[in-house]
C-alpha cells in the first residue's frame, strides 16, 4: 500500500500525455511511448504537458503559500498562520503543503524528461520545432530543480523518464551537483529558445533562460555570471519598465495579461483562475475582490519594513496597501480593526474573474540583478550598478526611470550597504512575488531579518521536510537523511 502515491505520480504524466491527443484513432487504452510520439503535434502536447504543472501560480499555491508565508512582511492566518511562526517546526497540514510542492515539482521534471527522451527519434517534426521543443523542456526541468535545490538543498536527481516502481531508487545528490544540472539545462535552453515570443509570455524565451541563469548565478555566488546574464537581457532591447505616475498605474503590470517588463509569467484565463487573491481579500472587498470568496490569509506585518518605515510618497506602498474599502453606497469604509491592512497587488476584474497573469520573470528584476552582481563582482558599486538601482527607485515615485531624479540614492555607498540597500528595494518592488525568504536565504541574513521584527529563526526552517512518502517509497532515501528536525 505503500507505493500508491508514487505509482499515482509515474502514472499520471503519461496518462495526461496521452490525453491530449483524445481524438486520434489510436485507442486510449492501447496508447504508449512507442505510438504516442510520431509527429510534431504529439510532442507539442507532451511539452504542454510539462508546462501544465507550472500553472496555476507557480507550481500551485501551494509554493505561492510557503514562500510568501516564511517572510519577515507577510503573517499566516487560520490554518497558514503556523508557517509564520519561524521559532516551531511546521504542523502536519503545512508539512502537507511541501509534500504537494515536492510532489509538482517532481511531475514537472518527469514531464520533461518523457519529452527530452521521446523528441529526439520522432520523424516527422522539423528540426526548428524540434530544437526548441528540446530546449523548452531543459528551462523547464531546470526552473523546477532551482525550486527544489533552494527548499530542500539536497534533493533525488532524475534525468530519466519515471514509467514504473524500478525507477524510484534515487539518493539524495549534494547541492552543487543539482546545480550543475540546473546550469547544464539552462544553457542547453537558451541556445535553442526563441529570441522573442511575443505576447505569449506563459512560454519560455532566451532571455526567460538567461534570467534564470542570473537568479542561479547569484545564489551560488558566481556574481560576474550574474552580471552578464542579465546585463545580455538588458541590452537586448525587448523590455522596458512600465510607466508610473500613480500607485493603479501597476496594475498595467498585475491586472493584465502581459506588459513590457514581462519577461515571463504565468497567465490565466476563464477556465484556468489564479487563486492568489482568494488569500489576499476578505469576500466582495470592492473595488478589489468582486468574488463572494475571501480568506485574508496572508497579512501585511506591520512591524516589518512594510509598516510606518515604508515611506508613504513610494507609490508601492498604496498600491501594494490598503485599508479602505467600499461599501454598497459606493462609500469609502475602513477596513475592520482585527485586519486594518490587506494587500492588493493582485486583484479580480469586475465580473469577479482572476485571469491576471503572474509573473515568474520580470525586467525590473533584471536591472536589480545586474546592480546586485556587479557590485558583489567589483566590490562595490560602479556608477552603472547604481544607475540601474536608481531605475527601480525613480519609477516607484513616479519618476521617470531614465533620468536623474529628486529621490535617486546617492553615490559613495559601500558594498554592504549597497547590498542591503537593493534588498530593500527588492522587497518593496517583488512583494506578493515569492521573492523575499529566498532572497533572505542566499544572502545570509534569514535570522537577522526576522530577529528584527522580534521573531526567532530557528536553524530547522531553513529546509523543508523530505514528505514521508518519498521516504517510504524510495530505497535510496531514509529517515536517516530527512532534513533536520523532522
Amino acid at each position: 500500500m505503500k507505493k500508491i502515491g508514487l505509482l499515482a505520480i509515474v502514472g499520471l504524466g503519461v496518462w495526461l500525455t496521452a490525453c491530449q491527443n483524445m481524438l486520434e484513432e489510436v485507442p486510449m487504452d492501447f496508447v504508449s511511448r512507442n505510438n504516442y510520439y510520431r509527429n510534431a503535434a504529439d510532442a507539442q502536447g507532451a511539452l504542454n504537458g510539462a508546462y501544465s504543472s507550472v500553472g496555476k501560480e507557480f507550481y500551485g499555491i501551494d509554493n505561492f503559500i510557503l514562500s510568501e508565508l516564511h517572510s519577515d512582511l507577510v503573517l499566516g492566518r487560520g490554518s497558514q498562520a503556523p508557517i509564520s511562526n519561524m521559532d516551531q517546526l511546521l504542523d502536519q497540514q503545512n508539512i502537507g503543503r511541501t509534500a504537494n510542492h515536492w510532489f509538482r515539482l517532481y511531475q514537472s521534471i518527469n514531464r520533461a524528461n518523457a519529452v527530452l527522451a521521446n523528441v529526439p527519434s520522432i520523424n516527422d517534426i522539423s528540426e526548428s520545432a524540434r530544437t526548441r521543443i528540446l530546449a523548452e523542456s531543459h528551462f523547464l526541468r531546470a526552473l523546477a530543480y532551482f525550486e527544489l535545490v533552494r527548499g530542500w538543498g539536497a534533493v533525488p536527481i532524475k534525468t530519466a523518464e519515471s514509467t514504473d516502481l524500478s525507477d524510484l531508487e534515487s539518493p539524495r545528490r549534494p547541492e552543487n551537483e543539482v546545480y550543475d544540472l540546473i546550469i547544464a539545462d539552462a544553457e542547453a535552453a537558451e541556445i535553442g529558445l526563441l529570441p522573442t515570443v511575443g505576447q505569449e509570455t506563459g512560454q519560455a524565451s532566451q532571455s526567460a533562460a538567461k534570467m534564470l541563469l542570473a537568479h542561479v548565478y547569484l545564489t551560488i555566488g558566481d556574481w560576474e555570471a550574474a552580471a552578464a546574464k542579465a546585463e545580455e537581457v538588458i541590452t537586448n532591447g525587448q523590455y522596458k519598465l512600465v510607466a508610473v505616475q500613480e500607485p493603479d498605474d501597476f496594475y498595467d503590470i498585475f491586472a493584465s495579461n502581459t506588459s513590457s517588463e514581462d519577461i515571463m509569467s504565468v497567465h490565466h484565463s476563464d477556465i484556468s483562475q489564479s487563486e492568489i487573491t482568494n488569500f489576499l481579500h476578505m469576500g466582495n472587498n470592492l473595488p478589489y475582490n468582486y468574488s463572494s470568496t475571501g480568506f485574508f490569509a496572508w497579512l501585511p506585518n506591520a512591524k516589518s519594513m512594510i509598516g510606518e518605515e515604508w515611506d508613504d510618497d513610494d507609490l508601492r506602498k498604496p498600491f501594494n496597501l490598503y485599508t479602505e474599502i467600499q461599501n454598497a453606497a459606493g462609500q469609502w469604509v475602513p477596513l475592520p480593526t482585527t485586519t486594518p491592512v490587506l494587500f492588493k497587488k493582485f486583484i479580480t476584474d469586475n465580473s469577479g474573474l482572476r485571469t491576471y497573469s503572474v509573473p515568474i520573470y520580470r525586467y525590473a528584476e533584471t536591472l536589480l540583478f545586474y546592480a546586485e552582481a556587479a557590485c558583489r563582482a567589483e566590490n562595490g558599486p560602479s556608477a552603472l550598478a547604481l544607475e540601474r538601482l536608481n531605475m527601480i527607485r525613480r519609477r516607484a515615485y513616479g519618476y521617470n526611470p531614465d533620468v536623474a531624479s529628486p529621490v535617486d540614492y546617492p553615490s559613495g555607498m559601500q558594498e554592504e550597504d549597497f547590498i542591503d540597500t537593493i534588498m530593500q528595494e527588492r522587497a518593496y518592488e517583488f512583494l506578493i512575488e515569492r521573492r523575499r525568504w529566498w532572497d533572505l536565504k542566499r544572502i545570509g541574513k534569514a535570522k537577522e531579518a526576522f530577529a528584527a521584527i522580534g521573531k526567532t529563526l530557528i536553524d530547522e526552517r531553513l529546509l523543508y521536510p523530505i514528505p514521508e512518502n518519498e521516504i517510504n517509497n524510495n530505497p535510496a532515501i531514509g529517515q536517516e537523511n530527512q532534513n533536520p528536525g523532522y
